[in-house]
């Protein structure tokens, strides 16, 4: 039987996983485009760059992530309660207080960002906090503190700047192959790697899609659980999950890199066919059903 440990262990074993299969993936490309030129010096770039950004993945993501989502500090006296119940909930956890910070939007959502406990942060949206009452925002900051004691967010986090540097490599390896001048030409060879572009640019968002879904919808289950281990009141964290299904309104700032990260799916209910195929969340009512179940 699976434990809370056993868990932990795993995220951190899909970690290194993640980043290994990122490292070869690349490596891989740039060997490929290194043939094709018959310069090895390219491939000795993409290894260089692969490394530099598992080590920027690994030390500024969460930087990376609330950036992206332009999320700021929330201010103690502004945000007095939110900071109290953060507090409250971190002691029960046993964890550090993780950074607070708020996310100026008026749709309902939060996201846990961070390498580990001690270099933790939450982000609320303004909405979020407009609309839950206080045991409702108390079960979705338990949610997010269970993803940090439950070390989710390590390898969600990694993920969020490696998607896009996927996004990025393949982009260069599109601009490579079609303004890669006379040399394709002369080999006859342009034709093909035009379409071999054409193909990556397609493949692109289905590797970030992918490697979000390797993160699994599993672990927003989990922390529904955990956090509710933390509030012991079920009807909380399912209170806020109602009323955020109900408003569905998408962020402002929402990125398939990113959207794993939220408590919900940050597109809102309005998904194109793709998405809808490759859904980083598990459905409301699914969550919703787990939770009456652990009353």
């Amino acid at each position: 039987m699976k434990t809370l440990y056993t868990h932990q262990l795993e995220n951190i074993n899909k970690t290194w996983l993640l980043m290994i299969g990122f490292l070869g993936g690349v490596i891989g490309i740039g060997y490929f485009i290194s043939q094709i030129y018959g310069n090895p010096t390219i491939l000795y770039g993409f290894i260089g760059f692969s490394i530099v950004m598992n080590l920027v993945s690994f030390w500024f993501a969460d930087k990376i992530a609330l950036s992206s989502a332009r999320a700021i500090p929330a201010d103690e006296h502004h945000y007095r309660e939110l900071h109290q119940i953060i507090e409250n909930l971190a002691i029960t956890a046993g964890l550090p207080k993780p950074r607070v910070y708020i996310i100026n939007d008026q749709a309902m959502n939060a996201f846990a960002t961070g390498r580990n406990k001690n270099n933790a942060a939450v982000a609320f949206t303004t909405g979020l906090i407009a609309n839950l009452d206080r045991s409702e925002l108390e079960g979705v900051a338990a949610h997010e503190l269970s993803h940090i004691g439950n070390r989710d967010i390590l390898i969600s986090t990694i993920a969020v700047v490696l998607v896009g540097f996927v996004s990025i490599v393949t982009d260069f390896f599109t601009r490579s192959m079609i303004f890669g001048g006379e040399r394709n030409d002369e080999n006859g060879n342009r034709g093909l790697l035009i379409l071999i572009g054409i193909a990556l640019s397609i493949l692109a968002p289905l590797i970030a899609t992918i490697m979000q879904l390797a993160i699994s919808r599993k672990r927003e289950l989990l922390a529904d659980a955990s956090g509710v281990l933390l509030t012991r009141y079920p009807e909380g964290l399912a209170n806020a999950l109602r009323k955020i299904d109900a408003q569905s309104r998408p962020l402002q700032n929402a990125s398939n890199a990113t959207a794993h990260l939220y408590i919900s799916n940050p597109f809102g209910k309005q998904l194109g066919f793709i998405q809808k195929l490759f859904m980083t969340h598990p459905p409301i009512a699914e969550r919703l059903a787990a939770l009456k179940d652990t009353e």
